[in-house]
């Protein structure tokens, strides 16, 4: 029995060691050729304090996928938003990290002719509301060719979390 046991352990740590590594990578059809590829970061000029340029640029594991860049982030995280827009391409969210403040811009993008753009304006956040697993954006599927945006506001000497649904196509 012990030597059944060992073995699985084994296989098991580097099973959870694996995962860890592929912390700050998504998997989607980015170009939407039908393959998978995978996006990352990586963080340039920024120390603990986010001093430095501190620009974070997302790579693809396919080449011809040019990357983009998001200045004032100290890494971030990365989500595959699946096709908001209805044009057979994942779109990506980015969560970036910088040292002050509860409040963050969440960012969404999409693959372009000419590159990556955004898909709509960046949209405000605040802790509270990614602890009430509020996220962002999603795909409204009652009104087709909209999403629906959840934001965080400061209103009436308190942080206000609302929905509204907005055309994108």
């Amino acid at each position: 029995m012990k030597k059944l046991i060992i073995p699985i352990m084994i296989f098991c740590s580097a099973f959870v060691m694996a995962q860890e590594g592929s912390e700050g990578k998504i998997q989607g059809d980015f170009d939407g050729n039908g393959t998978k590829e995978y996006a990352y970061i990586k963080v340039a000029d920024c120390n603990d304090d986010c001093n430095g340029s501190c620009d974070t640029t997302v790579y693809f594991s396919d080449k011809k996928i040019k990357p983009f860049m998001t200045s004032l982030a100290n890494g971030g995280s990365l989500y595959n938003l699946g096709d908001l827009n209805n044009d057979g391409k994942d779109d990506i969210g980015f969560y970036p990290y910088w040292c002050t403040s509860c409040w963050h811009s969440f960012y969404t993008y999409t693959l372009s002719k000419s590159g990556w753009k955004p898909l709509v304006d960046p949209i405000s956040t605040h802790c509270s509301q990614w602890e009430e697993d509020k996220f962002p954006i999603k795909k409204d599927l009652q009104k087709k060719g909209n999403v629906i945006i959840t934001t965080s506001e400061w209103k009436d000497d308190d942080i206000k979390i609302s929905s509204k649904s907005i055309k994108i196509n």
